[in-house]
């Protein structure tokens, strides 16, 4: 075998082990370029219930609920982004006073306020943290008492603002370069009014689930 040949060889060989060696790096630091914007889906199943504070007599009990709708985040820089979004929002509460089961269905259009903080990305996820607010107006209320057939419409009964201050954090899953999966965690605490009898604030714990594009 001549010089020529054995010396093309190695530097083949070397060539080809770099190769590997660069893409095994970028396997394991899977550091993908931050998107300026990103707009997403959500579903997201909750658990609320009442807060009477100091009323006597009444007695909440947690009912499940769920979310769904749009999400964007907008960079500041790599790890910090301001959220925010359009859900329309289910939360089902049930709360017994004057000897009467009341079921409640309240539905509300929510847009969130909110500042997230997000780690660099190591390993195809990445960890994010969020707090801000959450607006909503009222789109539907029924309520349904012990020994009613049906749902009735609670009316002005039900206020039509509802405030909340929001809390939350998870993981988000580096799907491919354009499209990533966010689940976690969030408690919403709301402190305005949302039913007139009992004046009781309403909060929930929400699972998040979602995908960004």
């Amino acid at each position: 075998m001549s010089k020529k040949t054995i010396l093309f060889s190695f530097f083949a060989l070397l060539l080809t082990c770099s190769f590997q060696r660069s893409n095994a790096q970028d396997y394991y630091s899977s550091t993908y370029q931050y998107k300026p914007i990103s707009l997403g889906i959500t579903f997201s199943p909750n658990m609320s219930w009442l807060r009477y504070g100091d009323a006597d007599g009444y007695k909440s009990t947690p009912k499940f609920g769920y979310a769904y709708g749009l999400l964007a985040d907008f960079a500041f820089t790599e790890n910090y982004y301001f959220a925010t979004g359009l859900l329309i929002n289910t939360l089902n509460n049930e709360s017994e006073y004057t000897d009467l089961t009341h079921s409640y269905r309240l539905q509300y259009a929510e847009i969130p306020i909110s500042l997230k903080l997000k780690s660099t990305m190591r390993y195809f996820r990445s960890y994010y943290g969020q707090f801000g607010f959450t607006g909503g107006v009222k789109l539907n209320a029924k309520e349904k008492k012990t020994g009613d057939s049906s749902r009735s419409s609670m009316g002005d009964d039900a206020d039509f603002f509802r405030l909340a201050l929001q809390i939350g954090g998870g993981v988000e899953w580096q799907l491919d370069h354009n499209l990533s999966m966010m689940t976690g965690l969030s408690f919403n605490n709301g402190f305005t009014r949302v039913i007139n009898n009992g004046e009781p604030r309403n909060s929930y714990v929400a699972f998040n689930f979602g995908i960004f594009f």
